[in-house]
This record gives C-alpha cells, sequence and structure tokens, in this order.
C-alpha cells in the first residue's frame, strides 16, 4: 500500500542536494525541516556563504538547522521534537550517529550518486569517471551505522562516454536520482520490505579529492590523462607548468600512438586549430581547451593566437609537485 504525505526531515548540503529537495518542496510530502551544513567562507573575500540548500530552504520559508555536528544531546533532541516519518540525506557531510539514525519513524534513506557497491564514500563521481567505468548511477538506500553500507531500496544507471566529464555526469545523476527518490517514497514501507543487502566484497573506496591530484603526470598514458581531466572538471581542474606558468587543462583527447617517439613525455609535439599535442607515457593528448593564470578557459586556436611561441613545438610541460618528496 503505497504511503501518504510523509512528514519528511531532509538533510543536505551542495547542489546536487538542492536538486534533491526542490523535488521535495514540489510533492506531496511535508517537508518539517531542513538541515544543512554551517556557512563556509566562499569567493576571494571570503565571504562567509550559506550553501544551495540553506538558500532554496530559505525561498521556500522552511525550517532550517544548521548544527555543526548532530552528536550533541540538544542537538539530537532538537531533531527528536520534530517527530519525523523518514529523513532524507544527500550529500550533507556530517555524520549521523546512530541515535540519529533510529529516530524517524521509517529510518533515514541516502541518495548516493554511484551503483553501490561500486563506490562508496566522498567522490563517487569522479572516481567512476577516472578509473575509466562504463556506467555510473543513483542508488537509495537504508541508511545504516556504516559508510554507503546499507541495504539498497532501488537504483537507476546511467552510461559513462568518452567525454562525459564530472559536471556533465553530476547534472545526469541529479536527473536521475530527484524522480527516484520520490518513487521510492511513494511506497516506502514496499521498498524497505524488498531492500537488497550489498556485496562488500565487490565495493571500492571513493577517496575525497585532493588537489595535488590534479597535477598532470605526462609519464601516464593519454588515455588515463583524459580520464583524470575529465573527472577533476569543475573542480579542482587538472594543471601542468610551462614556462613558469601553471596551464589549467579543461578538456583534452586520447590520441593512440601519434607521435609518440617525438621527445620525451611532456613535449608538444604539435600546435594547430585542431589542438595542443603533448606525447605522453603512451600516445598523446589533444589539448582543446586550457587557461593560463588569471585568464579565461581558451580554445587551443584562441590560446595559440594569443600564446603561439609558449605553445610551439618542442616546448616542454614540466611535473613540479608529483616531483617533490
Amino acid at each position: 500500500m503505497a504511503d501518504s504525505s510523509l512528514r519528511i526531515l531532509f538533510a543536505g548540503t551542495p547542489d546536487f542536494a538542492a536538486i534533491h529537495l526542490e523535488s521535495l518542496i514540489n510533492s506531496k510530502h511535508s517537508l518539517i525541516g531542513v538541515y544543512t551544513q554551517p556557512d563556509r567562507p566562499a569567493g576571494r573575500g571570503k565571504k562567509l556563504t550559506g550553501s544551495p540548500v540553506k538558500q532554496l530552504a530559505l525561498e521556500a520559508q522552511l525550517p532550517l538547522y544548521q548544527p555543526a555536528s548532530l552528536k550533541g544531546t540538544d542537538q539530537q533532541q532538537q531533531l527528536a521534537n520534530l517527530q519525523a516519518d523518514v529523513m532524507v540525506v544527500v550529500a550533507y557531510g556530517l555524520i549521523l550517529p546512530q541515535s540519529v539514525l533510529d529516530m524517524p519513524r521509517l529510518g533515514c534513506l541516502n541518495v548516493h550518486a554511484s551503483l553501490l557497491p561500486r563506490w562508496r564514500g566522498a567522490a563517487p563521481i569522479q572516481r567512476a569517471i577516472e578509473a575509466g567505468d562504463p556506467q555510473s548511477g543513483i542508488t537509495i538506500m537504508q541508511m545504516d551505522a556504516g559508510l554507503d553500507t546499507g541495504d539498497m531500496l532501488a537504483t537507476a544507471s546511467c552510461p559513462i562516454h568518452g567525454d562525459t566529464t564530472a559536471a556533465s555526469l553530476h547534472d545526469e545523476l541529479a536527473a536521475l536520482g530527484a524522480p527516484l527518490l520520490l518513487q521510492v517514497l511513494s511506497d516506502l514501507q514496499a521498498h524497505q520490505q524488498g531492500a537488497r543487502q550489498q556485496d562488500d566484497a565487490l565495493a571500492t573506496y571513493a577517496s575525497k579529492i585532493q588537489k595535488q591530484e590534479a597535477e598532470i603526470d605526462w609519464q601516464q598514458d593519454s588515455l588515463t590523462l583524459d580520464r583524470r581531466i575529465r573527472a577533476f572538471n569543475p573542480f579542482p581542474v587538472c594543471f601542468s607548468t610551462l614556462r613558469g606558468e601553471r596551464v589549467k587543462l579543461w578538456q583534452a583527447q586520447p590520441v593512440a600512438g601519434a607521435a609518440g617517439d617525438q621527445g620525451r613525455a611532456g613535449t608538444i609535439v604539435s600546435a594547430d586549430r585542431d589542438g595542443i599535442t603533448v606525447r605522453c607515457g603512451s600516445g598523446c593528448l589533444n589539448i582543446l581547451k586550457l587557461q593560463l593564470p588569471g585568464g579565461k578557459p581558451l580554445s587551443a586556436q584562441q590560446m595559440l593566437n594569443a600564446r603561439q611561441d609558449q605553445f610551439a613545438p618542442g616546448q616542454q610541460f614540466q611535473t613540479i609537485l608529483r616531483d617533490k618528496p
């Protein structure tokens, strides 16, 4: 039997979460409160800025809570007093203690941007692209005390293509997740009764992205570098150093074997309107969009119009940070 309107608490922080919150706002369910992380410094002025979820909650005039933690007695009592049927958690970023997981009548649900158990952890979108996975997806799971280890209530999948970036996959998964969440909530108890356990043996940890990972190691093969560039677009954006300047690489294509014997890895072997081709450990990488410090991302043709000498064949990209002990 389908559930009627549920009393829902929502917990989330970034844009991905806000898209799901908006779907709940427009649903038949009753949103009794929204939890999001405290305001953080953002932008060049480091001004305290509310999360996308906070901004949407304020627009919708929803009760808003921003505790630094949910481990304290006062915070937990406040949450308990709301008497939620279910708590929906989407990229919240704070740990929910077992006592919080047990508070809502129907428990806590998580919308996770991976086909569990493939990628558990903080960066499933980026790690799936970086690893060359053929597909990704959304999993709605019943939360338990583990890291993304709860029973699965529903999944939806989508392919990862050769031009898929973290930005495009983020948007596609958000578009999948919001309706899937509503589908689960429309008959939550039936989905809970049919929940599937995860196979822990198939799990991989999607570790948080570190900025130093974004530096290109030209000794790697061109396919690996292409995947990393797409995985780290739009953050933190891959980079390399050329003639003392950090060059951000926004878009590239692997070119198997093309001009692969001309110079050391990192050497520019050709530069024209079709791209700036750089030798890798295996194959070449054709850079299509790049950015210099203080400038905007430009196509290869636009960059060559302005800085042809810097990107002339024979110039070599350097690896700086990765070479440091």
